[in-house]
């Protein structure tokens, strides 16, 4: 349906607003008798910008004289004559109005069509919610362009409205000053004869009442004139109120979203250039309305006439401002935030920005910026504006910054390089809350003034909630309460309030967004992952990813309560990996070659039905950071059975001495990755090349190998070489730390109650075998035949 059609079918302010569009500038006619031929024009294509595209608006401006020609010619009847007559007359007016800049005629017809569009838009949007456009960024954008377009020619009307009222004012005074000029000449008749008097008092009188009776008219036309001025302002504020929300409440806030998101692992939350350049055009605008608006109280101070406009500026004169100062505390914003988990005596950063610092000159007398860090309930005090001047949860050490304008990029910011959190001030704990649960805040305030101390403003802005640590040890659990809190939390919320629990696919959500972000790969958790730990959350043996679909799962099952059996939670298992991963198996996991997330069951059924030597990778469930190896082989006990081995888990502190490849290089009896690829295919270009060279000094390198003591039938065995080898102990059971044959075979001693490994005692052994490499080969060998 073409748009003028569906134009003339608003109703109430819509259609009010449609209306006010027409004017002198452009006739309502011309756009009813010319509505396909406007409609079908490429006026996006013309950019106002760029003068070489006059050319164009010049032949628009022809072909729209033309149309209404042609369209005036063809009107027949008594009142197609009057028609005809006002066509043309319409035709000349636009051709006289527009010749000498046709691109204003474009600009014209641009804003027209854009707000037709808007209001139909508006009005289909309220009739049927449910059957608006899909909501897309090229759309939004368009839409508030559009927007600021009708602004602009709203305030453009305003100021030529503006200098109307305000030239009708100075004629209308100088004809005052003649009237009082008339009223004492009249006052010095009283000294001339009385036949003279009478002669020249009546001409006086004359033009006494003529002047008076205009001033009276006149009087009332100006009040009319700043009545319907100061209506027009009420329209333009509100529609930069709600362009204002449209850009601070709903774009910024989602730009805010996703920079929270992004501590999470998501997506970068993006640039604020867009963000920046609307809020300067608000910023402009709005000025610019507060500037008109002033400019009318002067002159009704001037010329003051009794009437309703005063009071009616003075609740413009408090809007605008309340808009103003809305849009300056909504835009003081922190570009980058202060790390999450931050720990004491240690240099952190952080950037705050002013996103109308630079259009209204607020670097012309910079303003400094302080950081204090303050508490949970500090910050719920704040924002409730009650008294928390000078409070404060600890000491951060060079927290003072001035903003500083970047001309290249019209950015206003602070840098904080060099911050440090001398100390923390703990508030007491609630229940089982750990020091990682309590969360803190930055809190980063300026003030400055615009408009030559016309209006001060004290603006605050708070960080993401940050955990306070104080040893290494923490992070993990402090890691925890960022992620969930990131997470789950809503706008405009209580600080910091967060649901205690939630559903299970929403916490899937932020775990594989973290996992992604840390091991820096597009291979994210699986369905069948995903299955796996909700297995591992709810103590569960269901394979159906449906049955968890309306599950909840709470904090304290998320990192509070351990695992059964297990002296770790759901999250320190799950963050053990991804430390893993991202520092060991990154390029592993994404080739592919690492299933991980499996139970030992499921390893077995699925090697057994595969040739020996098959083997698979999985995550230990009993070791936080754990990987082990699960094989198919024969039993050496018992001719003809095949069973799954289990290999101790490999950790962090294993791969810093060996590589995960080269392990499986060493092991000759793994030789196929599940399901069926030849192990060289997959781990030798990540192996280490052997050394057989002698080093500067006539030493021969030794090498660590790994091996395992039981033996196992392979189709192509071959025998380890080297006298300088590590052993691993393997198990179709249980899960057992390495030890080494350059050192007595490890007794029952070093277990514990469950058969595990004492890991202190195998590290000692760890960090003797490296000094032991390290010594010359004689004297490694003349130790041992001691």
């Amino acid at each position: 349906m073409a748009l003028w059609i569906q134009a003339q079918q608003l109703q109430g302010d819509a259609l009010h607003q449609m209306q006010s569009l027409y004017g002198q500038h452009f006739p309502i006619e011309v756009r009813h008798y010319l509505a396909q031929w406007l409609e079908a024009q490429p006026w996006d294509a013309i950019d106002l910008e760029n003068q070489q595209d006059e050319f164009k608006a010049k032949r628009l401006l022809e072909g729209l004289i033309q149309e209404l020609q042609r369209k005036a010619e063809h009107q027949m009847g008594e009142d197609g004559f009057l028609l005809k007559i006002k066509l043309g007359h319409y035709a000349t007016q636009l051709k006289s109005s527009y010749d000498p800049c046709p691109l204003e005629l474009v600009r014209c017809v641009k804003h027209i069509l854009y707000t037709e569009q808007r209001l139909v838009q508006e009005a289909s949007n309220a009739s049927s919610p449910g059957s608006g456009p899909v909501d897309g960024t090229p759309q939004r954008y368009q839409q508030i362009n559009q927007t600021f377009e009708e602004l602009r020619v709203m305030t453009q009307d305003t100021e030529n409205d503006l200098r109307k009222l305000q030239h009708s004012q100075e004629y209308f005074i100088i004809q005052y000053q003649e009237s009082l000029r008339i009223q004492a000449q009249l006052s010095s008749l009283a000294s001339l004869p009385p036949a003279e008097r009478v002669q020249r008092e009546s001409g006086l009188q004359s033009r006494k009442s003529t002047l008076e009776a205009w001033l009276t008219r006149e009087a009332n036309t100006l009040q009319k004139y700043r009545q319907e001025l100061a209506e027009k302002h009420q329209r333009t504020l509100a529609l930069l109120r709600k362009q204002q929300t449209v850009i601070v409440d709903d774009e910024l806030i989602q730009w805010k979203r996703r920079q929270q998101l992004a501590g999470n692992g998501g997506p970068s939350e993006g640039g604020l250039d867009i963000l920046q350049a609307w809020c300067e055009k608000l910023a402009d605008m709005i000025w610019q309305n507060r500037q008109q608006i002033r400019r009318v109280e002067h002159l009704t101070q001037q010329l003051p006439i009794p009437g309703p406009t005063e009071e009616l500026l003075t609740e413009l004169n408090a809007t605008v401002t309340d808009v103003i100062s809305a849009l300056v505390t909504s835009t003081f914003i922190i570009e980058k935030q202060p790390p999450q988990v931050l720990k004491t005596q240690t240099k952190f950063s952080a950037t705050v920005r002013l996103l109308v610092g630079g259009k209204l000159n607020v670097h012309m007398n910079p303003p400094q910026v302080k950081a204090t860090i303050i508490s949970e309930q500090q910050a719920k005090a704040l924002l409730k504006n009650e008294n928390t001047r000078n409070d404060s949860s600890g000491e951060i050490l060079n927290n003072n910054c001035v903003m500083e304008y970047h001309q290249t990029t019209g950015t206003l910011s602070a840098h904080f390089r060099t911050m440090s959190l001398k100390r923390i001030k703990r508030s007491d704990r609630r229940g089982a809350e750990s020091v990682t649960e309590e969360k803190f805040t930055v809190l980063f305030e300026s003030q400055f003034s615009v408009g030559g101390n016309e209006l001060v403003f004290h603006v605050k802005t708070l960080s993401l909630p940050v955990v306070v640590i104080v040893h290494g040890s923490q992070d993990n659990n402090a890691t925890a309460t960022v992620l969930w809190d990131n997470a789950f939390s809503e706008p405009g919320r209580v600080p910091f309030v967060v649901p205690d629990k939630v559903l299970w696919p929403q916490l899937c959500e932020a775990l594989n967004m973290k996992y992604k972000s840390e091991v820096q790969s597009d291979r994210g958790l699986s369905e069948d992952n995903l299955v796996f730990l909700a297995q591992k959350a709810f103590s569960s043996s269901s394979n159906n990813p449906e049955d968890y679909c309306n599950m909840t799962i709470t904090w304290s099952q998320f990192n509070r309560e351990s695992l059964p059996g297990r002296n770790f939670t759901f999250w320190q298992w799950f963050d053990g990996v991804i430390e893993l991963m991202k520092k060991h198996l990154k390029s592993h996991w994404n080739d592919g070659a690492i299933l991980g997330f499996l139970n030992k069951q499921q390893a077995q059924d699925m090697l057994m039905s595969k040739p020996n030597g098959t083997f698979l990778l999985r995550f230990s469930d009993s070791e936080i950071g754990g990987i082990t190896i699960a094989w198919v082989a024969e039993n050496p006990n018992k001719a003809g059975e095949r069973m799954v081995w289990n290999l101790m888990p490999f950790t962090t502190k294993d791969f810093s001495i060996r590589s995960l490849a080269d392990r499986i290089s060493d092991l000759n009896h793994l030789l196929f990755l599940y399901p069926n690829q030849p192990k060289e295919e997959v781990f030798s270009r990540y192996c280490t090349p052997p050394n057989s060279k002698a080093v500067g000094d006539g030493y021969v390198k030794p090498e660590i190998k790994q091996v395992v003591k039981v033996e196992f039938s392979s189709p192509n065995p071959e025998p380890s070489s080297g006298n300088s080898f590590m052993e691993h102990a393997a198990s179709p059971t249980v899960n057992q730390h390495h030890n080494f044959t350059i050192y007595p075979s490890m007794n029952e001693s070093m277990l514990d109650t469950e058969g595990e490994f004492d890991l202190d005692e195998t590290m000692d052994m760890a960090r003797q075998v490296e000094e032991f490499l390290r010594q010359p080969m004689e004297t490694q060998w003349s130790g041992q035949q001691s």
